[in-house]
């Protein structure tokens, strides 16, 4: 009888990680007796408050269950249709939510170049022309990623200066935080200090990408911004039924510290991939290695061979640039294993060749 092999490791995502033990004990815990529905619920007063504590007491804080949902029903609180968010040209909600922004909200997207994941005023203030035209789409929000899609990280004063730029010229600025805990890791912060302490309005408040099975929230730290958001959340279908399930996800993650070290050990073996990597010769980092994602170029005749053990993604077929991504069960031997299994491909290749 044909036996399916056993799943393995990849660096393809944090998504591809499983369930951190502790999130999944907590949704167990919660597994109990009926509770009212539709968050109505011990677990999600629990969760809320808890959020409420890392990022800011007057927070107003909505569970959902999806990334992308959480970018869009974030961004169709700031924006109307005529108007436009300003971001990154490498941000997700640009490339990679299949225009769902754009679809569901009918706002345009206005990119800015960002060849290391980040953007600055200098960038922002290209797109603030024509304000008051008629014929031309109004900015009217910016958006960021905390880690930014290139795992480089805003520092607390990056985000302050865009922020104040963005409310001197009525602006409101978003931040996708699908990594924001290894960006606070990374610069051994609190959670406050890089979105309410530095003026973030509104906040995609992901753990999905740090072990959880499917938990998201959306976040606002401008008041206004909620008015109306339950409605809108139903209408987005992110209201959760049986809502203590991802409250008990949150709950755990944000207990004992479980958030900081897991991105802090998903953070240590992205740094240690980097330097095995950094010793091979044919083999050259792309980006600064600041939260859990690793850029290098790699030989293209190698690729897929190593893809075919270790998944992991092509960011850019041009320049044969990778992207690895390490997670929370990342192990130390799992790195030395792929980069012995990298130098000697490619040592294998060089043989060829000469």
């Amino acid at each position: 009888m044909r036996q399916e092999k056993k799943p393995g490791r990849a660096f393809a995502s944090d998504n591809w990680a499983g369930v951190h033990p502790e999130v999944l004990a907590a949704m167990s815990a919660a597994n109990v007796g009926h509770v009212p529905a539709y968050g109505d619920d011990p677990y999600t007063r629990e969760a809320e408050d808890r959020i409420r504590a890392a990022l800011g007491e007057d927070a107003e804080v909505f569970l959902v269950f999806s990334g992308t949902a959480a970018n869009v029903l974030c961004l169709n609180s700031m924006v109307q249709s005529h108007q436009g968010v300003i971001c990154a040209e490498t941000a997700h909600v640009y490339t990679s939510e299949c225009a769902a922004a754009e679809k569901h909200i009918g706002c345009k997207l206005l990119t800015v170049p960002s060849p290391n994941g980040k953007i600055t005023v200098a960038g922002i203030r290209e797109h603030l022309h024509d304000i008051g035209n008629e014929h031309h789409v109004q900015p009217r929000a910016i958006s960021i990623t905390q880690a930014t899609e290139y795992g480089t990280v805003y520092a607390p004063q990056e985000i302050r200066v865009i922020a104040d730029y963005a409310h001197t010229h009525s602006l409101l600025l978003h931040m996708d935080g699908a990594r924001i805990f290894n960006a606070a890791a990374y610069l051994d912060v609190p959670l406050t200090a890089i979105t309410s302490g530095s003026g973030v309005d509104a906040l995609s408040f992901g753990g999905t990408k740090n072990g959880l099975v499917a938990g998201e929230a959306v976040v606002f730290f401008k008041q206004v911004l909620a008015n109306d958001f339950e409605f809108k959340r139903m209408q987005g279908m992110q209201l959760a039924s049986k809502m203590r399930f991802i409250a008990a996800q949150f709950n755990a993650l944000l207990s004992d510290d479980l958030w900081k070290r897991s991105a802090m050990h998903a953070n240590k073996m992205a740094r240690l991939m980097a330097a095995e990597l950094g010793s091979i010769a044919s083999v050259h980092l792309t980006q600064q290695v600041e939260a859990n994602e690793v850029f290098a170029t790699f030989p293209p005749a190698v690729i897929p061979a190593l893809q075919a053990q270790w998944p992991f993604h092509v960011w850019n077929e041009k320049t044969s640039e990778v992207r690895l991504i390490t997670s929370f069960d990342t192990t130390a031997e799992d790195v030395a294993v792929f980069a012995e299994m990298v130098r000697q491909m490619i040592g294998a290749k060089e043989k060829q060749w000469t």
